[in-house]
C-alpha cells in the first residue's frame, strides 16, 4: 500500500481546496438566504456554483475510471483526499456533482443500466441538469435486511405496476429530483430470497407517485434535499425500466451500497476533520476560569484523542479504497464494513467533544457542528446499521480466523 498521492491528486486537492476556499464559502451565506425561501428548490447560486466547477473541469471526480468516458479517470484512491475536503462543506459535494444519493445512481446507471436506460436518465445527471433518488427503505419491515421489503414490482403486458409504500428517500422532496430507482418483488415466492427483487426506475411525475411528507432527521427536514415518505399507488412503467432484469435487485444494492458507503465515510473525515480544527481555534481564543481553555488538561486531551481518532479513520478508510481499486468491491467487503461502523462513530465522537468546548453555540446555526452531528448520527443507520455490518463482519472473520 502506497497512499503517496500522485502529481495529479495532489494538483486537485489544491484545485479543490482553492475552489472551496474562493467559491463555495463565500457563496453559503447568499445559499441560506435563498434556500429559507424556497425550501424545496435549487437555490440559483448552487447552479452557478456548478456551473463554474464544470468549467474547471471539477466534475463528477467520485466515479471511478472503469466507468471510461463517463468519469473524470479517478480511482477510489485517488477521490478519497478530494471527498474529504468536499466533507467539511455542507454544500460543496453537490457543487462537484458529487452529492448522494446521485453519486450512487449513476454508478448503478453506468454499471448495470442498458444504453437507453444511460441516454435518457445517467447522462442528465453526470451533467448536473437533474437530481434523482433511491427508495428502498420501507416503514413497516426492518429495510436493514433487503429481503424483506414488500413493495410490488408486477409485470403486466409491456409494463411492470408498481405498489408500495417508502420513506426516508433521500432528495424525494426536491423539485428537481425527476427519477427514482425503486427496489421492490418481481418474484416473492422466489425459494432464494436474494432473487425476489428488482430494481426499476420510476420517472418522479408517473402518475401513482405521491410524495407525502418530507421525515425530519433530529427535528430538520433538511431542505432543499429532504427525505420523503413516498407512496407507489398502481404506478404503471414500461418494461424497459427494469434495470439489469428481473430477480437482480439483491445483487445491484450490493453494487452499488459499497462505494456509497465509503464516499460517506471520506467526507465524514472532512466534517470531522473542520470540527477538530474549530475545537483548536475555540480552545485558543476563548478565557475560562481566568486563563485560555486550552491551557486545562481536559480540553487537551479532547484535542490529542479527537486528532488520533481522525487519522486512524482516514487511513483505514484510504487502506479500504485501495483494496476496492486493486481487488474490486466484492473482495474489499470486510474493510468497507469496519470502515462504515468506524467512521460515524468517531465522528460522532469527535464533533461532540467540538460541540462541547463551543458551550451553547455548539448547539446552534452559528458553527456546523449540529449539522455534522446530525449527517454522523444518519449514517450510523443509512447504507446499513452499524449492527448488520458488524453481524456480518464477525460472521465472516470467525470463518477466517477461527
Amino acid at each position: 500500500m502506497n497512499f503517496e498521492y500522485s502529481d495529479k491528486v495532489k494538483e486537485l486537492i489544491v484545485q479543490v481546496r482553492d475552489f472551496i476556499d474562493n467559491e463555495v464559502v463565500p457563496a453559503e451565506p447568499t445559499y441560506e438566504e435563498q434556500l429559507a425561501k424556497n425550501p424545496w428548490e435549487t437555490p440559483p447560486v448552487l447552479d452557478q456554483l456548478k456551473e463554474k466547477a464544470k468549467a474547471k473541469g471539477l466534475w463528477n471526480l467520485f466515479l471511478p475510471r472503469e466507468h471510461g468516458d463517463f468519469t473524470a479517470g479517478l480511482t477510489n484512491l485517488e477521490y478519497a483526499p478530494l471527498a474529504e475536503l468536499m466533507g467539511r462543506h455542507h454544500i460543496a459535494s453537490e457543487a462537484f456533482n458529487c452529492a448522494a444519493p446521485d453519486t450512487g445512481n449513476m454508478e448503478v446507471l453506468a454499471k448495470y443500466g442498458n444504453a437507453q436506460q444511460q441516454e435518457q436518465w445517467l447522462k442528465p445527471l453526470l451533467e448536473g441538469k437533474i437530481r434523482s433518488a433511491f427508495a428502498m427503505t420501507e416503514p413497516e419491515v426492518a429495510s436493514s435486511d433487503a429481503t424483506n421489503i414488500e413493495t410490488s414490482i408486477t409485470r403486466d403486458g409491456d409494463d411492470y405496476v408498481i405498489n408500495g409504500r417508502k420513506f426516508y428517500i433521500s432528495g424525494a422532496m426536491r423539485k428537481s429530483c425527476e427519477i427514482m430507482i425503486v427496489m421492490g418483488k418481481t418474484d416473492p415466492d422466489n425459494p432464494n430470497r436474494h432473487e425476489q427483487q428488482s430494481q426499476i426506475l420510476v420517472p418522479t411525475n408517473t402518475p401513482g407517485v405521491t410524495v407525502k411528507r418530507a421525515m425530519q432527521v433530529l427535528g430538520s427536514v433538511d431542505a432543499p434535499e429532504g427525505h420523503a415518505e413516498v407512496i407507489f399507488e398502481n404506478v404503471r412503467v414500461p418494461k424497459e425500466n427494469i434495470i439489469l432484469g428481473e430477480g437482480r435487485g439483491f445483487e445491484i444494492a450490493q453494487g452499488r451500497l459499497g462505494p456509497g458507503r465509503i464516499h460517506h465515510c471520506m467526507r465524514l473525515i472532512g466534517a470531522s476533520q473542520r470540527a477538530l480544527e474549530l475545537m483548536c481555534k475555540r480552545a485558543n481564543e476563548r478565557v475560562v476560569f481566568g486563563q485560555p481553555m486550552i491551557k486545562h488538561g481536559s480540553v487537551r486531551e479532547d484535542i490529542a484523542k479527537s486528532a488520533c481518532e481522525i487519522e486512524q479513520a482516514r487511513l483505514l478508510t484510504l487502506k479500504a479504497a485501495d483494496a476496492m481499486d486493486r481487488y474490486g468491491n466484492k473482495e474489499a467487503k470486510e474493510l468497507i464494513a469496519m470502515i462504515k461502523i468506524v467512521a460515524p462513530n468517531m465522528a460522532l465522537r469527535v464533533i461532540d467533544r467540538a460541540m462541547q468546548i463551543h458551550g451553547a453555540v455548539g448547539l446552534s446555526q452559528d458553527t456546523p457542528l449540529a449539522g455534522f452531528f446530525a449527517y454522523a448520527r444518519t449514517l450510523r443507520l443509512a447504507d446499513g446499521p452499524d449492527q448488520v455490518h458488524m453481524m456480518q463482519l464477525g460472521r465472516n472473520l470467525a470463518k477466517q480466523l477461527g
